[in-house]
């Protein structure tokens, strides 16, 4: 007898940690410091909440439905801004919007995969990547990155088999944080290249990522579409979570077959939520490099404050864009620390059983720090809470 696709995989990670607070009580001079979700809690920023009322009032369009590859106006400016940005050239054919990020990657998944491929992911990993491949009937390969969480080439290539389809590339890192070197990412483009298999790369937090520049010069290969597939979300960027609006940019035939896919799911993306995104490109970059400017200070105040917790035995193994992705060190497994953090602490955070295979020992000793909801000060608060931590 088979099971339901859906029964193939596990509980949402989030919606799980989340039923950790029932009947937990917490002080108001104690309140909860939730470092569990990777996304931000506040509305988009007041400019942008005019535009999305004036174009619900003023846009008879976008009430109905649209291009199922999105909106063309958005298409055309991510084509227009990522080809300046990376010093490639893109056009909009190349470029497709999404129901957010996760839908761009599922759809990335179907127009890939058939039942019982391999799908090549670093470890740790970001679980909804994993439970889309268990849904769909797609073998999950992992890829160890070891202590400094970033992949190797040579050994992707050993995992390489007929089946193969595709290697998955999260930078910045989810939920390691780390940023891949340039040189990384052009290896693994040549590999996937060279063996017939594409690679994708989410760069959902491509705006905070803390380097100048492109961070990559995976487009200015003239043929960069016949490998590569990226993946971006505009969430991050503008607070547009709820929106649901992501992006993905690939060869015109790639997209052609995702279209299938995104035709019977959503028909189009919201429409609202693509115009916000529209006006939020054109008219918040100096707004958004604040926000970068904002993540960055956060990532340097867990940097700048974690020697205190490395002398209890904790261990930093990545930081950046919206993580801090550690090593705990109690005699308890990561499932068992995050639940205890929670009651003992007034911590929720994520546990690295949540993002590695079941029988890699590495997750019982990794937690994961989201700290895109907690500034400077919090961050202070909260190793404060992690230093005093007996489990």
């Amino acid at each position: 007898m088979t099971i339901p696709r859906t029964a193939a995989t596990f509980a949402p990670p989030v919606m799980e940690a989340r039923r950790w607070l029932e009947g937990v009580q917490f002080s108001s001079d104690r309140p909860l410091i939730n470092v569990s979700q990777a996304a931000p809690v506040e509305p988009p920023p007041e400019p942008l909440r005019r535009a999305i009322a004036e174009i619900a009032l003023n846009d008879p369009a976008a009430h109905l439905y649209g291009p199922v590859l999105g909106l063309p106006e958005l298409r055309a400016e991510v084509a227009a801004q990522w080809s300046a940005a990376y010093g490639g050239v893109i056009s909009p054919e190349q470029v497709a919007i999404t129901s957010g990020c996760n839908q761009a990657y599922t759809a990335a998944m179907m127009m890939l995969c058939g039942e019982g491929d391999e799908v090549i992911l670093p470890t740790p990993w970001y679980f909804n990547h994993k439970m889309w491949h268990d849904m769909a009937g797609i073998v999950t390969v992992p890829l160890p990155t070891g202590s400094g969480l970033v992949p190797e080439p040579d050994r992707a290539a050993a995992l390489i088999t007929p089946r193969t389809r595709a290697i998955v590339l999260v930078s910045p890192n989810n939920p390691g944080g780390v940023e891949y070197p340039a040189e990384t990412l052009a290896a693994f483009r040549d590999l996937a290249r060279t063996r017939g298999i594409a690679l994708i790369v989410d760069e959902t937090y491509r705006d905070f990522d803390s380097r100048s520049g492109a961070p990559h010069d995976l487009f200015t290969d003239p043929d960069w579409d016949d490998t590569l597939i990226q993946l971006y979300s505009f969430s991050k960027a503008y607070r547009l979570t709820g929106h649901r609006v992501g992006a993905m940019v690939a060869s015109p035939a790639r997209l052609a077959e995702a279209e299938k896919f995104l035709d019977t799911v959503t028909i189009c993306p919201n429409q609202i939520g693509q115009r916000a995104a529209l006006w939020g490109m054109r008219n918040l970059g100096q707004w958004l490099a604040g926000e970068r400017a904002e993540i960055l200070d956060r990532r340097a105040a867990i940097s700048e404050g974690f020697p205190r917790l490395a002398d209890k035995g904790w261990g930093l193994l990545g930081v950046g864009a919206y993580f801090a992705y550690v090593e705990h060190p109690f005699a308890l497994p990561s499932d068992q620390v995050a639940q205890r953090l929670v009651r003992d602490a007034g911590v929720l955070l994520l546990p690295g059983t949540m993002f590695m295979p079941g029988d890699d020992p590495a997750g019982l000793r990794q937690l994961r720090i989201a700290f895109a909801n907690i500034d400077r000060a919090g961050i202070g608060r909260l190793f404060d809470r992690l230093e005093s931590a007996a489990i």
